[in-house]
């Protein structure tokens, strides 16, 4: 455990062990304000509970350390469904690890291996990194430029499937 978490059992520890003589209230006893005063005193939520008065009575604490709290932001978009935004995508440098073993140690010039990115769960190829100078044929829903760009540097080819 982190030395914090340590420092946190001790206090329970501690907590629990000590002795009740010790504690600060019990110099507090027979006073009847215990420390609040005998005008403004002692009150259970004196503003509000929670959030209460953001835009009233705390609102210079709200606009100071929490600008933008409040209000709407964009447009509004009803019975927004993820299913067709659902969009995997994997980097130029990751392709040759969907391919099976195999197929990286046989790939040569001559012999392109031919990767389907839909059947791994991966639907957009995005550019990011370098491919070794071996052509690949990848099948895809969505290439970026920079990615079709790249395939086609070191002779692969790039296949869109719907």
């Amino acid at each position: 455990t982190s030395a914090r978490g340590e420092q946190y059992e001790a206090s329970l520890r501690l907590a629990s062990t000590m002795p009740t003589h010790l504690r600060a209230h019990r110099k507090k006893r027979g006073q009847r304000t215990v420390g609040y005063g005998r005008i403004g005193q002692h009150r259970k939520h004196p503003a509000g509970r929670g959030n209460a008065g953001g835009q009233h009575h705390l609102r210079i604490n709200m606009d100071k350390y929490h600008p933008g709290y409040f209000g709407k932001v964009g447009m509004r978009y009803f019975h927004k469904t993820k299913n067709q935004f659902f969009c995997p995508t994997v980097n130029l440098d990751k392709l040759w690890s969907l391919l099976p073993a195999e197929a990286r140690e046989n790939a040569t010039a001559g012999n392109a291996p031919v990767l389907d990115c839909i059947s791994k769960g991966v639907f957009k190829v995005l550019g990011k990194g370098m491919l070794p100078a071996i052509p690949i044929i990848v099948k895809a829903k969505f290439f970026t430029k920079l990615a079709e760009k790249r395939i086609k540097e070191v002779g692969g080819e790039c296949v869109l499937v719907a």
